[in-house]
């Protein structure tokens, strides 16, 4: 059986992730690979609809725990309905967000520790874990005007959050970068979105070649 690989893709919000993802599938198609392009939370109908659900503005009453625990769920149905299938067949997925979020979102910035968030999606993604994560690193308060310039973005429940909560997110993706150095690759996503994605390109090929 042949196995892809799978790479994920983190940051703050309005770090750029998205658009440098689409001309990542693009450019990997032209070079003659079987790529997968997904979302966290969604990718499917079920988590598409667990989506809705997390990232309603209308839901501020949302409780931490409920939060972890419902985007666990959503990535566990991803997962066996979309992800698994596309690597026994050889692709490439590039998924944008995956568990290193929740460590940082949940587990961290909303205080409910990062070892404990591990355990809940440890249970939900049975070891499979990344073979690489690309970290879009950008200033939390760029992320957001970027967003706020953005009048066809999407605007979620998490980008109402006040400052200090995007701060302690990159605090809590900073610890993750240190504690998975090996699968980490950090991108300088403040630079022109050209740049940005060269500099994606070149790390994946490097990659790919290993």
């Amino acid at each position: 059986m042949n196995h892809g690989m799978f790479i994920t893709f983190e940051g703050p919000e309005g770090a750029g992730k998205t658009t440098v993802l689409a001309m990542l599938q693009e450019y990997l198609e032209e070079q003659g690979f079987q790529v997968l392009l997904t979302r966290e939370p969604g990718g499917i109908p079920i988590a598409e609809q667990i989506r809705e659900v997390i990232l309603s503005t209308s839901n501020t009453e949302m409780d931490p725990r409920t939060e972890a625990l419902l985007y666990a769920a959503a990535r566990r149905q991803h997962l066996v309905e979309k992800v698994i299938p596309a690597l026994e067949k050889g692709s490439m997925v590039l998924c944008d967000r995956f568990i290193d979020s929740s460590l940082a979102y949940q587990g961290y910035a909303r205080g409910l520790g990062i070892d404990e968030v591990s355990t809940i999606n440890e249970f939900a993604i049975e070891g499979l874990w990344p073979d690489a994560t690309f970290y879009f690193d950008i200033e939390p308060e760029e992320g957001l005007r970027r967003i706020s310039s953005n009048s066809g973005r999407e605007v979620n429940r998490l980008d109402s959050e006040n400052a200090a909560f995007h701060d302690k997110v990159k605090e809590g993706y900073m610890q993750l970068i240190d504690r998975y150095q090996g699968r980490f690759h950090i991108i300088h996503a403040e630079k022109e979105l050209p740049l940005v994605f060269e500099e994606v390109k070149a790390k994946l090929l490097d990659i790919i070649n290993r």
